[in-house]
């Protein structure tokens, strides 16, 4: 039994028809999605790209496609190599003759995929970015046949990117190699600047450029204060992710190990992953993470990149992230099958200080220091913003976009309000500190001495006979302490020292002596988080009739087996997506089954007789 045939896309240009029977054959998709058939097309026809398209928006379809269309095999130049394995996988249960060659092959492996590509056997060949530097690797591609190169992730071409490898920048030379061999460049992210370079540093000025919108409608934007930040993203995980697999990031080594362990210890199955752990563990964490369900990894930012499991519903952050393109990258590994998750920040003015510290004290000339510094400005005001965030992240990249009315500042909205003579109590007690007696000191000497407590360190000091003890007391502690991150974002006040001591900046003046006006963001009321026991189901079957809720468990029950045997994880067999459909549709022959979104020829003939057992086994 063979599926039904494919459907001519609005989009697709004409002459896409091989395009079209591979997307759907192989594949089992029906029509092309966004500009997908625009850059197929002009990469069948010889030509370069550069794609820009979100995390889930289908990526890799607009080189494996050319590739299986097109004369030879696609090399796919990668800097994922724990993950290739993988996705050779995810091919392979496809029908799709795939193959990789990294460092973690031995000599008779390597051997294997060279000969298969020279015959004609191969139809993907991923290869690690220093392994294409290799003079024996570049001979061997000189004498077979390629299709096309496509050069995955490729931000990590850009000198101050979020992910810079240095072994990207030798990929320039590939056009002079092999001149008539198109080149297509991809990554998820990146402003107009960072755009401009991967085109000048990949001599791609003269290729087409695709930029996909980077909305991501199905993540739900959040952003909190922070008071007990591990508690707090215990309260998320219970109340709206129970069962959920998830994504923590933290900035330390240290914060990584204590974040897993209290989630353990509070019955979430929770794993470590950061440079510092033996590389077998690592590995085998990460492996974990992606062969079973429910699981939480909680990571430095080293982790994600290219991970391609689709059921991740939500990506935390208990630290600020240094850039909005980071931050863009770090949630958009959330949610990339198109269904409900979330991306959640716990953010408060100890992040402000460590990040302004770790620009001053960073290497490179004051021109990068001013670089990271814009970067952060434009990461806080995503935090500070009383709008839509989604709308705010869109403008970042140069997309306009309205209120969303799915993330927090759309739901409970935030109120903005004149903070300017708050603002001038806070920079008149920094001056008098420095002016007047020579000192330095940290938020919480300032806000003492605003609200009149009668400290030792205050009584140490003489800080009660400044005049502006005690002016204070019309805000609490907390409220101060919002005031004096919120200006600290603001470029109002600086960050000074080891111990983090305030200090003044150029533009204080203007509040103090000039009538600037200052606006801040009051935070709206904190309402208690769901109990445990009221949490709702994970938001995977919500929206599932009924009737599907038991079919799709089954279905994912089946699959987890599956993989299991198989030793892939569960996504290379199929993604939640797909089961939902299936659960919904409830297929009752072969045929139904084939006109399911993501059932392609070949897991037809190999799953299907098992769905159908599966689905009506009750």
């Amino acid at each position: 039994m063979t599926s039904a045939a494919p459907v001519q896309s609005e989009q697709a240009p004409a002459g896409l028809d091989a395009a079209l029977e591979v997307l759907h054959r192989v594949f089992g998709y029906p029509t092309f999605r966004g500009n997908q058939a625009d850059i197929i097309a002009e990469v069948v026809a010889g030509r370069d790209a550069l794609v820009l398209m979100p995390t889930g928006g289908g990526k890799s379809l607009c080189y494996q496609v050319p590739a299986l269309v097109r004369d030879g095999v696609g090399v796919v130049i990668s800097p994922l190599i724990a993950l290739m394995q993988d996705q050779v996988d995810a091919l392979q249960a496809l029908g799709v003759r795939a193959g990789f060659l990294n460092s973690t092959q031995d000599a008779a492996e390597r051997q294997r995929v060279e000969r298969a590509f020279l015959a004609g056997e191969l139809d993907l060949l991923y290869l690690a970015p220093e392994r294409l530097r290799v003079e024996s690797t570049a001979r061997l591609l000189d004498r077979g046949t390629i299709a096309l190169f496509a050069i995955d992730e490729a931000h990590c071409v850009a000198q101050w990117g979020h992910d810079f490898r240095p072994d990207y920048l030798a990929l320039s030379t590939l056009h002079e190699r092999w001149p008539t061999v198109p080149r297509i460049a991809l990554t998820a992210t990146a402003t107009a600047a960072t755009r401009a370079e991967i085109a000048t540093r990949l001599d791609l000025t003269r290729a087409r450029h695709f930029v996909a919108s980077f909305d991501r409608p199905n993540i739900s934007y959040r952003i909190v204060g922070k008071d007990q930040p591990r508690q707090q993203l215990l309260s998320l995980i219970r109340a709206e992710h129970a069962g959920d697999a998830g994504i923590v990031y933290c900035l330390s080594r240290a914060s990584v190990e204590a974040t897993a362990e209290f989630l353990n210890a509070n019955n979430i199955p929770a794993l470590p992953y950061h440079a510092g752990l033996d590389s077998r563990v690592r590995a085998a964490n990460q492996s974990r993470f992606l062969r079973e369900d429910g699981l939480v990894m909680v990571a430095t930012i080293a982790f994600g990149m290219g991970i391609d499991k689709p059921d991740v519903r939500f990506v935390a952050h208990l630290d600020l992230p240094k850039s909005v393109e980071g931050y863009y990258q770090e949630t958009g590994r959330a949610g990339r099958d198109g269904l409900p998750s979330t991306a959640w920040l716990a953010y408060g003015l100890a992040d402000v200080v460590q990040q302004r510290k770790m620009i001053e004290t960073s290497d490179g000339d004051a021109a990068h220091r001013r670089r990271l510094g814009s970067q952060l400005n434009a990461m806080l005001a995503l935090c500070e913003t009383v709008e839509c965030r989604r709308s705010q992240l869109l403008g970042y990249f140069g997309e306009a976009g309205g209120d969303c009315g799915n993330c927090d500042t759309c739901l409970v909205p935030a109120e903005a309000w004149d903070g300017t003579v708050p603002a001038q109590k806070v920079l008149s007690t920094v001056f008098r500190l420095d002016r007047e007696r020579g000192q330095r000191f940290g938020t919480g000497q300032v806000v003492d001495i605003l609200l009149g407590k009668q400290t030792a360190k205050v009584e140490q000091f003489g800080h009660s006979t400044l005049s502006v003890f005690g002016v204070g007391t019309e805000l609490r502690d907390a409220e101060w302490r919002g005031v004096v991150r919120q200006l600290l974002a603001q470029g109002l006040l600086s960050v000074e020292g080891d111990h983090g001591t305030l200090g003044l900046t150029d533009a204080s003046a203007e509040v103090l002596y000039r009538g600037r006006q200052v606006r801040l963001r009051r935070e709206p009321e904190r309402t208690r988080a769901p109990s445990r026991s009221s949490a709702r189901r994970s938001s995977v079957v919500v929206d599932l009739p009924e009737q599907a809720v038991g079919l799709f468990e089954r279905l994912r029950a089946w699959r987890a087996a599956t993989a299991a045997e198989q030793g892939v994880p569960a996504y290379v067999v199929f993604h939640d997506a797909t089961l939902r459909q299936i659960a919904s549709l409830n297929p009752s022959d072969l045929e139904g089954l084939g006109q399911v979104s993501g059932v392609g020829e070949n897991k037809l003939a190999k799953y299907g007789q098992q769905i159908l057992d599966t689905l009506h086994s009750g």
